[in-house]
C-alpha cells in the first residue's frame, strides 16, 4: 500500500508539462511512429502544455486579488468557504481511494478500450482527482465501505468517458485539434446540462435565433469586436467594480487583452503536436482492429483559450457572487476557484459552437448548479479533511470549492448512502 502511495504522490507531484511528454512519447512509439518524430511531437505538446500553464497563471494572478477585492465589498457572510481545486485534489488523492486512484482508473481505461466500450485513452492522470474525489465521498457516507467507493469512482469515471466520446468530434472540429476527447470529471458534468438548455432554448421564438460570436460581433463593431480590445475592455470594467480608478484597473485590462492574444496562439501549437500523434494512431488502429476510433483523453484546460469563453468566464465573477447571495440555501462563499470560471463553461463554447449568449446564459445555469452541489458536498468535504489532518483557514467551520460542484458526483454518493443506509 505504501508503495502504491508513492508512486502516485511521485507521479502527480511531476505534473502535465513534465509526465505527458512522457505519456506521448511512450505512446508514439506504441503506434509505431518514427523515434525522431515521436520525439518531437512530445516535446512540441510539452511546450504547449508549459504555454498553456503560463497563460492560465497570467489569468488567474490577473484576476484573483481583483475577485478578492469585489468578495469584500459584497460583504456575504456563507458558512462554507471555497478553498479550491488545490485543495480539493490533494484531500481526494490523500484518502484511501486516492491513494490507488491512479493504476485503478488507468487499468479500467483499458479494460474498457479492449472490450470497445469507450474510444477514449485518457492521459490526463491528475484530473483523475475527480473520480478519487467521488468515491472517497461514496466511502464516507457508505459508513467506510471501500467496494462502493471504489464502483463510485469508477462509474464515474465511466461516464465521463462515454461524455467525452459523445463530443469528441464537435470538440476536434471547433479546435481543429485532431483525435482528442475531453474525460475531464468536472468539465464532462456541463454537457448534460448544455444538451437540456439547448432542448429549452431551440423552443423559444427569437431567443432560439440569436447567435452572438465574436466573427460576427467584429464584423458590426470593426475594432471594438477584435479579441485584444474585447479583452482589455473586459479587464477594465472588472478592474474598475474591483479597483475603481486606480492603476491597478489598466494593469487589468492590459494582462485581460493580453490573454486573448496569446491563447488561441497556444492552442495552435497543440495542434502541430497532435497532428502527427492522431494521424499514426488512425493508421494503427485501421491495421490492427478494423478502422476502430481511438480519441486521447487530456485536460479541459485545452479549451481554454477561445476568446468566448474568457470573456464569459471573466463577467461570470461578479454574477457568481451575485448568485450566492441571492440563491436560497446557498452554504458556499466563492473564494479561491472563482478567479477560474472560465473553466466552469469550457466545454461549453465548442458545443455551441462560440455562441456568446447560450455560452453565458448556460454559465450562469451551470454556476447555480454548481453552488448547490458544492454546499451538498461541504459536511463530506469538510469531514474526510479533518479526517486526513487538513489545517483550516482562520474562521472557517467548512470547506468545499466550486470545483467540487459536480452533480454526476452528487448523484452517485447519494445512491451509494441510500444504498447502504447510512
Amino acid at each position: 500500500m505504501n508503495t502504491i502511495i508513492t508512486i502516485t504522490n511521485f507521479i502527480t507531484s511531476l505534473g502535465s508539462t513534465v509526465m505527458l511528454p512522457i505519456i506521448i512519447l511512450i505512446l508514439g512509439l506504441i503506434l509505431k511512429m518514427k523515434l525522431s518524430k515521436a520525439i518531437v511531437s512530445a516535446l512540441t505538446i510539452g511546450v504547449g502544455f508549459v504555454g498553456l500553464g503560463l497563460i492560465i497563471n497570467l489569468l488567474v494572478g490577473a484576476l484573483d486579488p481583483a475577485t478578492k477585492i469585489l468578495i469584500d465589498k459584497f460583504k456575504l457572510n456563507l458558512v462554507a468557504l471555497d478553498v479550491g481545486w488545490p485543495v480539493g485534489s490533494a484531500i481526494a488523492f490523500g484518502t484511501t481511494i486516492g491513494a490507488f486512484i491512479i493504476p485503478m482508473i488507468f487499468l479500467f481505461n483499458i479494460i474498457l478500450l479492449s472490450l470497445k466500450l469507450t474510444k477514449t485513452l485518457d492521459v490526463d492522470i491528475w484530473n483523475y482527482w475527480h473520480f478519487a474525489f467521488s468515491g472517497s465521498i461514496a466511502y464516507l457516507w457508505s459508513g467506510n465501505n471501500l467496494i462502493v467507493g471504489i464502483v463510485v469512482a469508477l462509474i464515474h469515471c465511466f461516464i465521463s468517458f462515454k461524455i467525452a466520446d459523445i463530443t469528441a468530434s464537435k470538440v476536434q472540429d471547433f479546435f481543429n485539434i485532431p483525435g482528442i476527447s475531453i474525460p475531464q470529471g468536472f468539465a464532462t458534468t456541463t454537457v448534460p446540462i448544455v444538451f437540456i438548455l439547448d432542448k429549452i432554448i431551440d423552443r423559444i421564438p427569437v431567443i432560439k435565433d440569436i447567435n452572438i460570436n465574436i466573427e460576427n460581433i467584429q464584423n458590426k463593431v470593426g475594432i471594438l469586436g477584435l479579441p485584444l480590445v474585447m479583452g482589455t475592455i473586459i479587464g477594465l470594467i472588472l478592474g474598475l467594480l474591483s479597483y475603481g480608478f486606480k492603476k491597478d484597473s489598466l494593469n487589468l485590462a492590459i494582462q485581460m487583452g493580453a490573454i486573448m492574444v496569446l491563447c488561441p496562439r497556444i492552442i495552435s501549437i497543440f495542434m502541430e503536436g497532435f497532428a502527427p500523434v492522431s494521424e499514426a494512431a488512425r493508421e494503427f488502429m485501421q491495421k490492427r482492429f478494423k478502422n476502430q476510433e481511438f480519441n486521447i483523453g487530456l485536460d479541459s484546460a485545452i479549451m481554454i483559450g477561445h476568446t468566448t469563453t474568457i470573456l464569459v468566464g471573466a463577467i461570470l465573477i461578479p454574477i457568481t457572487l451575485i448568485l450566492s447571495f441571492i440563491l436560497p440555501g446557498n452554504k458556499v462563499l466563492p473564494f479561491a476557484d472563482l478567479a477560474s470560471t472560465a473553466f466552469f463553461v469550457a466545454f461549453v463554447t465548442p458545443l455551441v459552437k462560440g455562441n456568446f449568449f447560450r455560452t453565458l446564459i448556460y454559465g450562469i445555469v451551470i454556476m447555480i448548479v454548481v453552488l448547490y452541489v458544492s454546499s451538498g458536498f461541504a459536511e463530506g468535504l469538510t469531514t474526510i479533511a479533518k479526517n486526513i489532518g487538513y489545517e483550516f483557514p482562520a474562521n472557517s467551520s467548512m470547506i468545499t470549492g466550486l470545483s467540487e460542484g459536480n452533480w454526476i458526483a452528487y448523484i452517485l454518493t447519494n445512491i451509494a448512502r441510500l444504498i447502504t443506509g447510512n
